[in-house]
This record gives C-alpha cells, structure tokens and sequence, in this order.
C-alpha cells in the first residue's frame, strides 16, 4: 500500500496525460483560449486532482465517489482530443499520443477503483 497519492499508477498517469494536453493545447488557436483549451485543460487536471483527493478519504464511498468524478472527466476529454482532431486543432501524432495516454490512465484508474471495491484497498485505516 501507498501513503502518498503520488505514488498511484493511477495518478502518475493521469498526470502525464495533463502535461501532454497542455502541450497540445498551446498551439490552439487564440479564439480557443477560453473556449475549448479551457474546457480540455481543467477536465485533464481534474483528473489526477480528484484522484488525489479521493486517496485521503476514509470511506470506500467517498473514495469511489471522487474517483468517479475522475473517470467523468476521463471521458470528457476522450470527447475533447476527438473534437480537437476534427477542428484540425491537433495532428495525427498528437492525437494518437493523447489518446493512447487516457487510454493508459483509465484501465489503471478503472483497475484501483476495482481494488477499492473488491478488497478496500487505499484505505488508511
């Protein structure tokens, strides 16, 4: 068992995602600074921050709710590297490396929630 968040596979994980989004959102268009590039930076950190946060709760359901919250904004930004390939936003490489990237990050993050579930792993107590 881990006693910091950082040390999550999950996390560290969700984590890369956020800097390869940031990455791919500076050569956004300006018009998309607080449109798009917005929207697809805050749903990338909200990731690896409620997984941090759900790792000092002390109930399984705390726990699995701010994981949940995690996986919603996995899935959000699945929909944002689709739309940022179709506005012609992000090229091929960059689409490939960020969807292989959430891709990593939701088995391992779906793969601790099912720890959680199964054997109350990540709980302090």
């Amino acid at each position: 068992m881990t006693n910091q968040f950082q040390n999550i596979g999950a996390w560290q994980k969700a984590h890369e995602f956020v800097l390869l989004v940031y990455r791919a959102t500076k050569s956004f268009p300006d018009m998309e600074k607080f449109g798009l590039c917005s929207q697809f930076q805050r749903a990338a950190i909200s990731i690896p921050a409620n997984i941090a946060e759900g790792y000092k709760k002390l109930s399984r359901t705390d726990k699995l709710r701010f994981y949940n919250i995690a996986q919603g904004s996995l899935e959000e930004c699945r929909y944002y590297i689709i739309l940022s390939k179709d506005l012609g936003y992000i090229n091929k490489e960059s689409y490939d490396q960020l969807t292989i990237s959430i891709e990593e990050t939701s088995k391992l993050l779906n793969a601790y929630c099912k720890g959680v579930v199964e054997n109350n792993f990540g709980n302090q107590l």
